[in-house]
């Protein structure tokens, strides 16, 4: 790439490597930023075959797959390497013509290939079989040398990861676990989700940390609320209580009233007293009383 970026002027060579610098740095994490600066660098140096493959790259990433392999045919012809043909035979299945893009590996680029590209060509094959419903095909493009090595190589574990899915996707379940085992041993890196895919097929569950502390949380506020109302609910049974005593304090009361009832010793506070006074005692005291008024009048006159 930089003998490429040396036949520009010092100036825009800087300013184009800037821009692909960017789009190797945010392709994975960050596809669409990654496209916006490769859109960047194909305006200031459309020429230039590393500028194309990496507006590919970027596109492919973005999905954009029609203009993609557009790009990636450019660099073709600028270089005439065919190193990318096993992602052009990929954009071919992106665009749904999955039968081109078994056509093409069985071209003789293919042949020209390294190993790694030889390899990447059969993933592409299988998955254009799966494209069109034959899973069986799918499952005998990858039984191969490669496959069947005990050797890791860089493209080991992803080989092994295509060749279990598509044994599950086959019903082939006992196989389908035992690949994905395989494939576990072979990608110390965690580039594929093996681990997922064989505790799936096992029925196990993984719940993270961070969800099991959040339901911990929830349980705990409604304990906490549920002491909360507990607490209400005494404090109500008591102001209950304290209104059905400040109620039974002693009253005045009549026993000629057909309502009246005698209160029960146990049911009175000892400081209590109830006075019951007899209509025929008020009667006599006011006459008493009306007598004395009457002989203090005759006093006074005399």
């Amino acid at each position: 790439m930089r003998q490429e970026l040396l036949s520009l002027p010092k100036g825009l060579a800087e300013e184009v490597s800037r821009n692909l610098v960017m789009v190797a740095r945010l392709i994975d994490e960050d596809p669409e930023q990654s496209y916006a600066y490769a859109r960047i660098a194909l305006r200031l140096a459309s020429r230039v075959a590393a500028v194309r493959e990496a507006a590919g790259f970027a596109a492919y990433a973005t999905q954009k797959y029609s203009e993609a392999l557009a790009e990636f045919r450019a660099a073709k012809r600028m270089t005439g390497s065919v190193e990318l043909w096993p992602v052009m035979a990929d954009c071919e299945r992106g665009l749904g013509r999955p039968e081109r893009a078994l056509a093409m590996a069985g071209e003789p680029e293919v042949q020209k290939l390294d190993k790694a590209g030889q390899v990447e060509m059969r993933l592409v094959a299988a998955g254009a079989r799966r494209d069109m419903g034959e899973l069986d095909a799918a499952i005998v493009t990858l039984q191969s040398p490669e496959l069947a090595s005990s050797a890791v190589q860089p493209w080991t574990a992803r080989l092994r990861y295509a060749y279990a899915d598509a044994l599950l996707a086959a019903g082939r379940e006992d196989e389908a676990r035992e690949w994905f085992a395989k494939t576990l041993e072979a990608d110390k890196d965690g580039a594929t989700d093996a681990s997922d895919r064989l505790a799936e097929i096992d029925g196990v569950e993984f719940v993270d940390a961070a969800t099991l502390a959040e339901n911990a949380n929830d349980d705990a506020d409604a304990d906490f609320d549920d002491e909360d109302d507990d607490q209400d609910d005494d404090q109500d049974e008591a102001e209950v209580a304290a209104a059905e005593r400040a109620g039974d304090q002693a009253e005045y009361y009549d026993e000629d009233d057909d309502e009246y009832e005698p209160v029960e010793d146990s049911d009175v506070d000892a400081t209590d007293e109830i006075v019951v006074i007899e209509d025929d005692e008020r009667d006599d005291e006011r006459d008493e009383r009306d007598d004395r008024d009457e002989r203090d009048e005759r006093d006074d006159r005399v």
